[in-house]
This record gives C-alpha cells, structure tokens and sequence, in this order.
C-alpha cells in the first residue's frame, strides 16, 4: 500500500517527507494508457504533488503543479490534495523517444525546455502562484529549485519511476528533504555526502529499502524522529454535478452548439477517463440556466 511518512531531526534543522507512489502511478498508467516515458514523467510529478499537498496547512487546501514544456510529452498537470492524494494527466501519453546512453528513459528531453507552475488553493481570496523555468525538466531539480526560487527553502528532491518490461510500474516513490532556518553548514555537508551515498530512489526501493530506511539512509548520523504517517493514493474528485457547472460556464453559444446536435452530449473527465453522457432535454435545460447565469452576471 502506498504511503507518506515525515520525519525531523532533533538535533539539525533538518525536514525530511518521504513517499512509496507504486500504486498510485501504476493506477494512472492505467487510466491514461502511457507509454514508458509518460509513465515516469507523470508518475514523478504525482510522486512530488502528493508531498507537496501535505505540507499544506489548511485540511481542505489543494495544490496544482503544472510542467509546461516544449517536449514531446506536452504538458503535465496533477493536483494534490492535503491528504496527500492526487490526481494528474499529460497531454500526449503515447510519447516516445530513444532511452539516453546510460539506459534510463530521457524524461528531460520528453518534458523539454519551459516553466514549472505552482499553485497553491489554501483558502485565501486567491490562490498563490509560483513560477519557475524548468532546469532539465526531470523534475526532481525543477522542484528544487522552485522552492529555492519561489519559496526561498533550500531543498533536495528525489524522485523515481521504474517500469517492468511489461510496461507495468515496478517501483516508485520520493523525497523531499528540507532546510530550516539555522540549519549549520556541517550539517549540510553531511546531508550531501548522505544524499550522494543513498543513490538513486528506485535502486532503494528496488533493494527492498522502505520508506524509514530510505529516511535513516538520507539523515544518516542525525537523530531522526518520525512523526507522521498517512496512506495515499490516486483519487479523483469529478461527478456529475461538477461537470454540469462546467458546461454551464462555457457560456449559451458552446451550449447551443451542443443542443443542435443528434447525439447525446459526452464529457470525459482528464483525470480518470470517465464519460458523462447529457441528452439534448439535459442540454436545453443547461442552456437556460446558462442564460439566466449571463443576465445576473
């Protein structure tokens, strides 16, 4: 089962959340039909969305983390919840490309050159946006130095999706470690040299290392105390009702267009592929309330 665990370290200013995404991602490779490639990308920036939505302080906050490159994979969109669910699409999951010379699948040339943006649903009369250019689109170093940039948090990211030959997801997971204020520069030497001996997040997961060992390996020589555990997963929030608001917002002429057709209506949610089906009597009525919607406004 999935999961998400936080840990301190009681004596360096030292914030560590670590997460196991195998379910989840192997959940939306399902969903969305990805190939290899999509698969990792997607699955990282799920990985990463579901850590960042626990950090967030308020129980009903939500959190959108958008990768916009100019790469074959086209753009990346998941949303993460306070829970630490999420949900998330890419825009061409058939894509494909050569793997890099060292065998591993080239996400930073499928997410290619572009921006990072965060934004942040946390109760306020509008969200808090956050934007960066992406460092190689693999995005582990994108978040990081999203934080560095937008939220002046130093910080090191991990994240990794590793897939079977079958195309099923054999591994995923990954770490967000950060820094506080007064954190003391040996205790940063120690956590690079930590971070550079525990490798890469699959190899751990792989190995058969859970999620407090990959904590222990990354903190290795501070006393850690973990103080959160929580399950996660891939969850997707749509009904009926939403996308009914969403077609009333599409305003009278997308909706008269709709009502002039022969056939039933069809919406399909990005998130989870399921299909709403509205007759033409459920169009014409959604057209009124639309009319009714633009006289008020």
């Amino acid at each position: 089962m999935d999961k998400l665990i936080r840990a301190i370290t009681r004596d360096a200013a030292i914030q560590i959340t670590a997460v196991l995404t195998t379910d989840l991602v192997e959940r939306a490779r399902n969903i969305h039909k990805t190939l290899p490639l999509a698969t990792a990308a997607l699955g990282r920036t799920l990985t990463v969305t579901s850590m960042m939505g626990n950090q967030l302080k308020v129980d009903d906050g939500s959190i959108t983390v958008q990768v916009r490159g100019n790469g074959p994979l086209g753009t990346i969109v998941c949303v993460g919840e306070a829970d630490g669910y999420v949900r998330g699409y890419l825009q061409n999951p058939a894509a494909e490309l050569p793997l890099r010379p060292d065998g591993h699948l080239d996400v930073g040339r499928g997410v290619g050159e572009g921006f990072l943006l965060v934004v942040k649903d946390i109760g306020l009369k509008d969200p808090v946006t956050g934007t960066t250019v992406l460092v190689n689109g693999e995005i582990a170093e994108d978040i990081t130095r999203y934080f560095a940039e937008s939220e002046q948090i130093p910080s090191a990211c991990a994240l990794g999706v590793l897939v079977n030959p079958d195309q099923s997801v054999r591994q995923a997971g990954g770490y967000l470690v950060q820094l506080m204020p007064g954190v003391e520069d040996k205790d940063i030497d120690r956590l690079e040299e930590n971070i550079a001996k525990a490798g890469a997040m699959t190899g751990m997961l792989d190995r058969g290392m859970s999620l407090e060992d990959i904590i222990r390996a990354v903190l290795d020589g501070f006393d850690v105390e973990f103080f959160e555990e929580i399950p996660v997963g891939y969850r997707c929030n749509c009904s009926h009702a939403k996308v009914t608001r969403a077609l009333i917002s599409l305003g009278e002429k997308e909706l008269r267009e709709l009502a002039t057709a022969d056939k039933p209506a069809e919406v399909t949610c990005q998130f989870c592929d399921k299909v709403y089906q509205f007759t033409k009597d459920e169009i014409d009525t959604l057209l009124i309330a639309a009319q009714k919607k633009s006289e008020n406004d």
